[in-house]
């Protein structure tokens, strides 16, 4: 049973056998080139590399993974099996048989790497992010399931390809990840299920979400109170519903000698403020440019403010790049949020 939500349709059976037939009808020596998102989490990741060892159960070896941008996994992801198929993304395959994309809402979040979009036999997208713009020849989309771990099952169970302990750990982890730990509302009967099969492998939940959710660099601790320091709160936001939100900027990692990924789990302290139903991070990229994390606890689509501003998401979460300072990229969340209200209450 697929690990999804109600009523949010998900692939077709055609989309299934259309991409069942793409990756058996590879030749003998076929390429395949796996690509999962920019800056990727452990969904994209997990949800890539457990795939991968599946096309390796079928005998697949001309196989590689990669993502765009620097070649650098988080250090909470190091322990993911299949690291070893990871190349940088300017040795991956050029002209690959079959590219299959994971955890990306539109071929922006592929950098450089969108070009083998086109120069692919076949593209392959698996997804659960409703604001997916189907850039695929072949789209498995599924905007009702927890995480995109949930897509590269139901293929890998449909290319009858069996869970063993290296694809089911890949896979729990992406699962843990975008359910924050089965604590998000996308956790449904169907979630829990998944990660039953998955534990029956006899993977350790313990050891994994303990490297996952509890080991951070001792700088992370100190730049998180900095950080901390700064957070607003503005009870007005969202017409009343609350806003709270800070920012982080190239400095204070530099401060604490701390990679940008140490930035990820910060959304999760500031949104249990439990004055305001959403929250933001707004995280330096580049001179100008901010990375922003939003979460909503329901009572806003956060995912229609980040579309409105360039990027993608669910309604309970969502992000995009923001460009000024870090006031100007609040502002215009600001502004967006009461658009989404205004919205949601003129189709009520």
């Amino acid at each position: 049973m697929p690990a999804t939500g109600s009523g949010q349709a998900g692939p077709t059976e055609a989309d299934w056998a259309a991409a069942v037939a793409a990756v058996r009808g590879l030749p003998p020596d076929g390429r395949v080139l796996l690509i999962c998102h920019v800056n990727p989490d452990g969904d994209a990741l997990g949800s890539m590399l457990g795939f991968a060892f599946g096309l390796r159960r079928l005998g697949v070896r001309q196989l590689q993974a990669t993502f765009p941008g620097p070649p650098e996994v988080p250090e909470p992801l190091l322990g993911l099996p299949g690291l070893d198929l990871l190349v940088p993304a300017d040795e991956a395959y050029p002209d690959p048989d079959l590219v299959m994309c994971f955890d990306a809402a539109s071929a922006s979040r592929l950098g450089d790497l969108v070009d083998r979009l086109d120069r692919a036999g076949t593209a392959v997208v698996l997804d659960h992010h409703a604001s997916n713009t189907r850039f695929g020849k072949i789209n498995l989309i599924d905007p009702g399931a927890a995480a995109t771990s949930v897509v590269a099952e139901g293929l890998l169970a449909r290319l009858d390809v069996p869970l063993d302990a290296e694809i089911a750990e890949c896979l729990y982890v992406a699962l843990a990840t975008d359910t924050g730990s089965f604590r998000f509302a996308m956790t449904t009967p169907a979630v829990h299920e998944m990660a039953a099969r998955l534990l029956a492998t006899g993977i350790r939940p313990g050891d994994i979400s303990r490297q996952i959710f509890d080991t951070r660099p001792f700088g992370a601790i100190r730049l998180y109170g900095d950080v901390l320091s700064r957070v607003q709160l503005e009870p007005e936001a969202a017409s009343g519903l609350g806003l709270v939100w800070t920012f982080a900027t190239l400095d204070d990692l530099a401060r604490h000698g701390q990679r940008p990924y140490v930035l990820e789990p910060l959304i999760d302290s500031v949104r249990c403020a439990a004055e305001a139903d959403v929250s933001c991070v707004v995280k330096q990229v580049t001179e100008g440019q901010w990375a922003v994390s939003m979460r909503s606890k329901g009572g806003v689509d956060v995912s229609q403010v980040a579309v409105a501003l360039g990027g993608g998401g669910h309604r309970s979460a969502a992000g995009f790049t923001g460009l000024g300072t870090a006031v100007d990229v609040i502002g215009a969340i600001r502004s967006e949020l009461d658009r989404a209200i205004i919205k949601a209450e003129d189709q009520g």
